[in-house]
């Protein structure tokens, strides 16, 4: 089992930046994907960002250039460093992890809500 506490979200305005962080109970050694995802008011939840554990990052095309996910092995921790945040970025937030063996465990997720 892995928990995953997540924390960074807020309210912001457009054209501003927040940094989530993922903070996992699991040693990174056993993680070998990370991501974070996103579910806004009436749509699917949808991938943002996935790192592997090589450092090998995908973005969704709608946040290339504006988002960069990262990780810390000694912390436990994935982070997302958002920045020209637009009102279309408004949703939770969620981190994702994938064992070794392919077990994935989701966060509680974070809001992220960017005012026009």
């Amino acid at each position: 089992q892995v928990q995953l506490v997540e924390s960074g979200g807020g309210l912001v305005q457009a054209g501003g930046s927040l940094r989530l962080s993922c903070a996992a109970s699991k040693t990174m050694f056993s993680i070998n994907l990370m991501g974070w995802y996103r579910q806004a008011p009436g749509k699917q939840r949808e991938l943002v960002a996935t790192i592997t554990s090589g450092g090998s990052t995908n973005y969704a095309d709608s946040v290339k250039g504006r988002f960069t996910i990262s990780r810390d092995n000694a912390k436990n921790t994935v982070y997302l460093q958002m920045g020209s945040l637009k009102p279309e970025d408004t949703a939770a937030y969620y981190c994702k992890v994938r064992l070794s063996d392919w077990t994935a465990y989701w966060g509680q997720g974070t809001q992220v809500t960017v005012s026009s």
